[in-house]
């Protein structure tokens, strides 16, 4: 599997290797013991998924902002989805020059850059003065995010110890905290809302969006203390920089040198090149990246790419920006009327997808990827549907019906519950688990830009769209494309908790017949006991 052969994220083919003069075999490792989490490594990662809070506060904010908005510079209904939603296609800008710009001048200080963009986007929206002033805020701020949310994937990936055998430790928690971060990130925004709404309207939503600007300077500081990526480094040459990276952020220097190996492999520099610093192949510079991903992908690279593509849509196509971003609106339609009640319910939103995230940590290694997705995914469709029907009641109800009204917010907590267990985390984790890594930042870039795309065409046409069909038409609508997303799933996508990179290359390659390599795969381990 061109790319993945070499090295995945610390999953290494190889029984044994030879590093400087020495044989490191995966003998010499126990199997049995639990690896240790390094807590240098982890806490870098965590510092990175930091970033994720911008997005996190800037979705938040604007759900309750935009009813200030809308009632001091009188824009249309037409304006206000134009102003939610065009951020995440600003993103674009961000998530495909954060790919090559990480490539030139390292994750680390892409990291800072994407902090400082926001922080200019931030001081912007708050002294706005006009809809085109706001615009142009939501421009800059959109840029940042896409660096943000695309360069935070990226060093976790890379900076994240994984158990020398080939299994991965800290990796998927410190994405589960990445996570958590945008959810904490929208909660904040939802309570930035609560606490400045009852300041006076052309003053409170300029402070719920300006205050962003604080936690860009922090996040943008703390970079400092972090290491640059080993696996970047190598890419550039600089082995002996990278080789104490890696003695930092792993427990052994024998671990460090297996690693190390597994990365010189990837990047297609010999394992007797030991020189501090070596010339690397041209095309490690990010050439020749689009084309073996889009152009001559072999079969296993295709099914990686249509894997990314599909379970990024299907994250963003599925109601959640409409239940995010306008839960104010749905709770009106249900029969809230008040301000403070739209928000305080609101809030509640936050908090249950902020706990949901919690529960998921302790479900993914237990259950694994596949099962946990798919169980989310027909949780969000049940929820849809049932969300669908009360509104549709409600909207054709002459009295207030109180079941209906309870029924809507139910499966309003319901469905960013269900969504939070599973599809929200898993696409950042699966993404990143299976993209190789001389592919991963044009990959990674590709699935963030489908990501926001689905994010900006729903949030950007929301209003119009329950207008058209109704508002429970439109939770109708959302229900039958997570059905075909659960399809999708179960047809494509394999189960990758522990799997090394022998099986990996067996199961990605073969769209809709992986099915039968696993029950190979099964079989031969039974045998084997």
């Amino acid at each position: 599997m061109a790319g993945l052969e070499a090295e995945n994220d610390g999953v290494s083919r190889q029984q044994a290797v030879v590093v400087d003069n020495e044989t490191l075999a995966v003998a010499d490792f126990d199997l049995t013991k639990k690896p240790k989490k390094n807590k240098f490594a982890f806490a870098c990662a965590i510092l990175a998924s930091l970033t994720s809070i911008l997005l996190g506060y800037d979705i938040g904010v604007m759900s309750g902002a935009i009813i200030f908005i809308k009632k001091d510079l009188k824009i249309s209904d037409v304006e206000v989805e134009i102003l939610v939603g065009i951020l995440n296609l600003y993103c674009l800008v961000g998530s495909f020059a954060a790919g090559r710009i990480s490539d030139w001048i390292g994750r680390r200080y892409t990291i800072m850059f994407a902090n400082a963009i926001f922080f200019v986007g931030s001081i912007l929206m708050g002294f706005a003065t006009n809809y085109a002033f706001l615009m142009v805020g939501r421009f800059v701020a959109g840029i940042g995010v896409g660096f943000a949310i695309m360069i935070a994937l990226l060093y976790n990936a890379e900076i994240s110890p994984a158990a020398s055998r080939g299994f991965l430790t800290s990796f998927t928690e410190v994405f589960f905290f990445k996570w958590r971060c945008i959810n904490f990130g929208i909660l904040l925004g939802y309570v930035s809302n609560y606490a400045f709404s009852t300041l006076p309207t052309n003053i409170g939503w300029r402070l719920m969006l300006g205050v962003g600007a604080i936690p860009s300077v922090f996040l943008a500081t703390v970079v400092l203390a972090m290491p640059e990526s080993p696996r970047w480094l190598v890419m550039q040459g600089r082995l002996g920089e990278a080789m104490r990276v890696l003695e930092k952020t792993l427990d052994t220097k024998e671990e460090a040198k297996l690693r190390l190996s597994d990365i010189k492999a990837a990047a297609g520099i010999p394992q007797d090149v030991t020189d501090d610093i070596v010339q690397v192949q041209k095309q490690f510079h990010g050439e020749g990246v689009w084309r073996d991903l889009l152009l001559h992908p072999t079969p296993a690279v295709r099914h990686v790419l249509i894997c990314t593509v599909g379970i990024q849509f299907f994250q963003q196509s599925t109601g959640v920006e409409a239940v995010v971003l306008y839960s104010p609106r749905i709770f009106e339609k249900a029969g809230i009327t008040s301000s403070n009640g739209k928000l305080l319910a609101t809030v509640a939103v936050g908090f249950v997808k902020t706990i949901f995230i919690l529960v998921a940590t302790f479900l993914l290694d237990r259950i694994g990827r596949r099962a946990l997705l798919l169980s989310s995914v027909g949780g969000m469709v049940l929820s849809l549907v049932l969300l669908g029907f009360s509104l549709t009641i409600i909207n054709h109800s002459e009295t207030k019906l109180v079941w209906a009204i309870g029924l809507c917010l139910t499966m309003v907590m319901a469905f960013v519950a269900f969504f939070s267990i599973g599809m929200g985390p898993l696409a950042g984790i699966y993404t990143s688990e299976i993209l190789p890594l001389k592919l991963r930042a044009q990959g990674m870039s590709m699935g963030v830009a489908v990501n926001r795309v689905m994010s900006g065409v729903f949030s950007m046409t929301f209003i119009s769209l329950y207008k058209a069909i109704t508002i429970g038409g439109a939770f109708f609508l959302f229900a039958g494309i997570a059905a075909i997303g659960w399809v999708f799933f179960y047809v494509c996508l394999p189960e990758t908790r522990g799997k090394t990179l022998e099986e990996m290359e067996c199961l990605f390659g073969k769209l809709a017949g992986w099915r039968q390599e696993a029950k190979k795969m099964k079989k031969k381990e039974a045998n084997s006991r």
